[in-house]
């Protein structure tokens, strides 16, 4: 894949002292090409994560990850974007490059989202009978789509001995259909197989929900669109490095015309979650922190057992640097960005996650930062803003 000629003049390393690397992926159908360009540029300087954790197509690509060995997941991810966005029948609508603007790009994405709606996407889903005339009960009277391409694509690209051998831990984010529960598959408990993958990404309406065992599951994004407070919760290493990449930018502009009300609506929506854990968790270290504080200046004798037991643990509180990583969005995308799975757009998501990692990693002094509270979390693009 092309992702452009940014390699930093000298390539950051892991930091010595580091227990554990993370990769957290959100979901965000096609838009999740450029998950595949940050994990590139952490696998070409070392940044290989001992934990990677996904919703929906943050699931998917997380599993071919941790499904296969170092020196294949890069070339399975290769695979599994080029196949999915490899459209033989009805090519992308070509545009000459002096009309390569951004209302023709505006013109060739929405041809291409169309294009999956009517159509599906090569190995990831097929539209089937349409449900509003299905019988009730049917398999196809609740969802659009069939996803039996999906769960082949998955068994030719993932090596499931692999992702269950638990060399790399492995979560992905699904909800219960019928309590509303929010779960994760986690291979440190969970035999992982092609439907625990399948399920993370199923969305409503448009994907049938997934049977594993007696209970049905949806897409995990309909509760929590990240997997950062699975991880925070789970932390059982001193000094951690967590990327965090998001696929919806909580920050936008002010829409103009319904097109971006929708594509601002769907931002917020599946972003928010993301600054709403990072914020619960800098104030509860922050104020473990204070109650460590106050455990040190109590006299000994006037401590109980619990009093010390908590005092020892709050000695023990784990670093951790999140670096955010968040997709910027184009002028000319719009509410159907997801679902834009042509080749160029796959193309220049996969650069843009590559080229935004290539300068979170020159920020060197960010790998190894610790602050009084136990967690630290850096933005390049936040970073960027605030020097213009």
């Amino acid at each position: 894949m092309d992702a452009g000629p940014l390699p930093p003049p000298t390539p950051p390393t892991p930091p010595q002292h580091l227990d554990q690397i993370a990769l957290l992926l959100q979901g965000g159908g096609a838009l999740g090409a450029y998950q595949a360009g940050v994990y590139e540029a952490l696998h070409e300087h070392g940044f290989e994560p001992d934990w990677v954790a996904g919703v929906s197509i943050g699931g998917i690509n997380g599993a071919i990850i941790a499904g296969n060995r170092p020196e294949n997941r890069l070339p399975r991810l290769r695979d599994f974007w080029s196949a999915i966005t490899d459209r033989r029948t009805w090519p992308t609508l070509p545009i000459p490059d002096p009309w390569n603007g951004d209302d023709p790009r505006k013109l060739r994405n929405t041809w291409a989202s169309t294009m999956a709606l009517l159509f599906g996407q090569p190995g990831l889903f097929t539209p089937h009978w349409n449900p509003w005339f299905s019988l009730r009960g049917s398999p196809t009277a609740t969802s659009f789509y069939d996803t039996a391409p999906l769960r082949e694509t998955l068994l030719r690209l993932i090596d499931f001995q692999v992702l269950n051998d638990r060399r790399m831990r492995y979560a992905a984010g699904a909800v219960n259909v019928v309590s509303g529960n929010f779960y994760y598959f986690d291979n440190a408990d969970t035999e992982i197989l092609p439907e625990h993958v399948m399920a993370s990404g199923a969305l409503p309406p448009a994907f049938p929900m997934v049977q594993i065992g007696t209970d049905h599951y949806w897409d995990g994004g309909l509760v929590s669109n990240t997997p950062l407070q699975h991880l925070l919760e789970h932390l059982s290493c001193q000094s951690s490095l967590v990327f965090q990449v998001d696929l919806f930018s909580a920050l936008g502009p002010l829409p103009r015309d319904m097109h971006d009300v929708l594509a601002r609506e769907k931002d917020i929506r599946y972003s928010s979650r993301t600054r709403l854990v990072t914020d619960y968790y800098l104030k509860r270290y922050e104020q473990d922190r204070r109650l460590k504080s106050l455990l040190d200046r109590m006299p000994e004798e006037k401590l109980t057992e619990e009093d010390r037991a908590l005092r020892e643990r709050l000695h023990r509180l784990p670093q951790t640097t999140i670096l955010h990583l968040i997709y910027q969005q184009t002028a000319y995308e719009g509410q159907a960005k997801d679902y834009d799975f042509s080749a160029a757009s796959m193309k220049e998501h996969w650069a843009s996650g590559y080229r935004d990692t290539a300068r979170t990693l020159r920020h060197g002094e960010w790998l190894g930062s610790s602050s009084e509270t136990g967690i630290t979390v850096h933005d390049v693009h936040r970073l960027e803003r605030e020097r213009r």
